[in-house]
């Protein structure tokens, strides 16, 4: 009976007693869900008698990635607007989180990494030994996921751990 009541615990059977769940989050409706679907989680979890921690990470684009044209007189000019432009949204990114685990009474970690958020969230994982790795899904199809990548497919194809993927649910007809 303890051997079961032991597996059924999850990461408590390895010894560290708690689950680790990390979440990424950027300005979309849907990871803001995926947010809401992992608060709940760990408080349904600690609620339980389990004990759970929850990583919140969102990636700040690089601004290089988002500027690449302009000559030399200009670039200064647009990579500080687009620098700021990118810290006001992450700010609002980590506001809004940290606002939705408070009203939950869940304490959570929120990180802000530059970086691509398909590697920011596979490092991460790493990085806090996570257990779950929650993420949105936008809903492409096959053309659009292969014309713009999937940050879910591509970490439930690396990420070292389990992954949730929060779809959004469909409109009632």
């Amino acid at each position: 009976m303890a051997e079961a009541e032991a597996a059924a615990a999850g990461p408590a059977e390895e010894g560290r007693g708690k689950t680790v769940v990390l979440v990424g989050v950027d300005d979309s409706d849907h990871s803001y869900r995926a947010l809401e679907w992992a608060v709940r989680y760990v408080a349904e979890t600690a609620g339980a008698g389990a004990a759970a921690e929850l990583v919140v990470v969102h990636a700040k684009p690089a601004v290089s990635s988002v500027v690449t044209l302009g000559g030399p007189a200009a670039a200064g000019d647009v990579v500080r607007y687009v620098d700021a432009d990118l810290r006001r949204r992450a700010d609002e990114v980590v506001d809004r989180a940290r606002r939705l685990c408070a009203a939950n009474s869940v304490q959570g970690v929120v990180e802000v990494i530059d970086g691509e958020p398909r590697y920011v969230l596979c490092n991460a994982v790493e990085k806090h030994h996570a257990d779950l790795l929650v993420v949105g899904s936008h809903g492409y199809g096959a053309i659009k996921r292969a014309f713009l990548g999937s940050v879910s497919d591509y970490c439930a194809h690396h990420a070292h751990c389990s992954v949730m993927i929060v779809k959004q649910p469909k409109p009632k007809e």
